[in-house]
C-alpha cells in the first residue's frame, strides 16, 4: 500500500509537470499580446464580428467571469459533505489547466493572426466560458474520477470544446453569446455520457447515499457560492453579448429570470419536499438554471416579462427533473449524476436553445433595430432569411447533443482503458488512513470532528482522490 501510494503521487505529480512544461513551451512560441486594444481597426484574420473590441467594455466583465470560475463554480461542488474543500482545491487545478489549453486552443482557431495566437481580454473570455463548461461536466462524475482523470478530461473537452464551438459560431453563424449551448448544453450532456461510460454497478449504492448527502447537508459553501452566482451571473451573461442596448438586454433579461426562478423555488418545494422553505442548495440549483435558459435568448427580445416567465418555469422543470427524473437516470440510463447538472445546466440550455430559435423567427429590422445586424449579420446581409436563421439556430441543438454524447463516450472510453495502468487509485481501493476515520466514526457528527481533527486528512474523504494527495 505504501508503494501504490508513492506511485500515485509521482504519477499524478508528473502529469502536472509534464503538462505545464509543454504548455509554456507552447506559449513561448506561439503566443503574443493582441492588438486588438489598439487604436486600429480590428484585424479581419480575428473573431471581432460579434463581441466587443472596447477594452474598456470587456476588461471588467473578463474580471467578473474569472472570479465566476475560482468562487462560484469552486464553491459549488463543496457543498457535498462527503468531499468538502478537497473538491474545490480540484476544481482550481482544472481551472487554471484548462484556461491555459482553452487559450491555445482557441487560439488556433478564433485568434490566429500571423502565424501566432493573439492573447487579449477577449480571448481570455473566451478561455474562461470554454473552462466553464470543463467544470459543469467534472460536477457529473464529480468522486468517481482521479485527479489524473480530471486533468485528462479536461485535454480532451477543451479541445473538442473547442471545436464544436468553431462550428456552431464561425461555421454556422448561430447566434450564442451567453453558452447556452457551447457552455451549459455541451459541457452537461459531454460530462453525463462520461459518467454513463464509467458507471459501475457496485458503487450505485455508494452515489445514492452521496444525493441523500447533499440533499440535508447544509454548508456556508453553498450559501457563498450562490451569492457569488448572484453577482456575476449576469455579467457572465452579457460579456459576449452584441454591444450597446443588447448587452443591457442580456444583464436584465438575467436578473429578471433569476428572480422568477428563485420564487418558484419557495412555491415548489413545500410540495415535494417535507421543509417549508428551500434548502439553500436548492436555490443554488434555480439560479444556475435561470441563467442557463438565459443563454442563448438574453440578448434577443425576449422582454422583461418574457424573461420572468422564462425564469419561473425553469425554475419549476429544475426541482421536479431532481424528484422525478434523476432517480430515472441511475435506475434506468446509468447514469450516475453527482452534482445534478443535467437539471440545473442541461435541460436549462436545451430550454434556452428552444427559447432563442423562437425569439430569431422575431429577429425583423422592426423589432431588433440596429441589433438585428449585431446579432444576426448575415440575415441584414440577405444571405439568409430569419427562418434559415431559426432553423439553424434548431440545428444547432441538435449538432452541441450529437458533439457533446460522442465527445463523452469517447473521454470516457480513453479514462476507462489507460489511466487505471497510471493510477489504480480510480477502483476505491480503501487506504490504512480511510479505514481508520471508519473505524473511528460516531455518527455523521464524530464523522465530521474527525475530519477536522486532521486538518489535510479531509482528502481521505476522496476515495477517489486519497491516494494522489497522501
Amino acid at each position: 500500500m505504501p508503494e501504490h501510494a508513492a506511485a500515485s503521487r509521482l504519477c499524478f505529480s508528473g502529469l502536472c509537470f509534464l503538462l505545464q512544461i509543454l504548455l509554456i513551451l507552447l506559449f513561448a512560441v506561439l503566443v503574443r499580446y493582441s492588438p486588438e486594444g489598439s487604436p486600429e481597426p480590428c484585424p479581419p484574420q480575428l473573431n471581432c464580428s460579434h463581441r466587443s473590441q472596447d477594452p474598456n467594455f470587456l476588461q471588467p466583465r473578463f474580471q467578473d467571469v474569472h472570479v465566476q470560475l475560482l468562487l462560484s463554480f469552486g464553491l459549488l461542488v463543496a457543498f457535498l459533505s462527503r468531499y468538502g474543500p478537497g473538491s474545490a482545491a480540484i476544481i482550481i487545478l482544472i481551472t487554471v489547466f484548462s484556461i491555459q489549453w482553452a487559450v491555445l486552443m482557441q487560439g488556433m482557431l478564433f485568434f490566429f493572426l500571423s502565424g501566432k495566437i493573439s492573447v487579449g481580454a477577449q480571448s481570455m473570455v473566451s478561455a474562461d466560458f470554454c473552462t466553464a463548461a470543463v467544470l459543469i461536466s467534472t460536477g457529473a462524475v464529480l468522486g468517481r474520477v482521479s485527479p489524473v482523470q480530471m486533468l485528462l478530461l479536461a485535454l480532451l473537452e477543451v479541445t473538442l470544446g473547442t471545436l464544436h464551438e468553431f462550428i456552431l459560431l464561425r461555421l454556422l453563424g448561430v447566434s450564442d453569446s451567453g453558452g447556452s449551448l457551447t457552455v451549459h448544453t455541451f459541457g452537461a450532456y459531454f460530462g453525463l455520457m462520461v459518467s454513463r461510460v464509467l458507471y459501475q454497478p457496485h458503487k450505485d449504492k455508494r452515489k445514492r447515499e452521496e444525493q441523500q448527502d447533499k440533499g440535508h447537508h447544509k454548508d456556508v459553501f453553498a450559501v457563498v457560492g450562490t451569492i457569488y452566482l448572484w453577482i456575476f451571473w449576469p455579467s457572465f451573461t452579457s460579456t459576449t453579448a452584441a454591444h450597446h442596448d443588447g448587452e443591457n438586454w442580456a444583464v436584465l433579461n438575467s436578473y429578471f429570470s433569476l428572480v422568477a426562478s428563485t420564487v418558484s423555488t419557495f412555491i415548489l418545494s413545500p410540495v415535494l419536499h417535507e421543509e417549508s422553505t428551500p434548502r439553500m442548495v436548492q436555490l443554488q440549483d434555480a439560479t444556475l438554471a435561470a441563467v442557463a435558459v438565459m443563454g442563448m435568448a438574453g440578448e434577443m427580445l425576449l422582454t422583461p416579462f418574457g424573461a420572468l416567465i422564462a425564469g419561473f418555469l425553469v425554475g419549476l422543470i429544475t426541482p421536479l427533473g431532481f424528484r422525478f427524473f434523476t432517480p430515472v437516470l441511475h435506475s434506468k440510463l446509468k447514469i450516475q449524476d453527482t452534482c445534478g447538472v443535467h437539471n440545473t445546466h442541461g435541460l436549462p440550455g436545451v430550454l434556452g436553445a428552444l427559447l432563442g430559435t423562437l425569439l430569431t423567427l422575431l429577429a425583423t429590422a422592426d423589432t431588433f433595430g440596429y441589433r438585428l445586424e449585431l446579432l444576426f449579420p448575415l440575415v441584414t446581409q440577405g444571405s439568409r432569411t430569419v427562418t434559415d436563421q431559426a432553423l439553424i439556430q434548431l440545428s444547432a441543438l441538435l449538432l452541441t447533443l450529437l458533439f457533446a454524447t460522442l465527445g463523452g463516450c469517447i473521454t470516457g472510453t480513453i479514462l476507462k482503458i489507460n489511466v487505471p495502468r497510471c493510477c489504480a487509485d480510480t477502483q476505491y481501493k480503501e487506504s490504512p488512513g480511510l479505514q481508520e476515520v471508519k473505524l473511528g466514526t460516531v455518527g455523521k457528527k464524530g464523522f465530521l470532528g474527525l475530519r477536522q481533527r486532521q486538518g489535510l486528512g479531509i482528502f481521505l474523504q476522496l476515495p477517489p482522490l486519497a491516494a494522489a494527495f497522501r
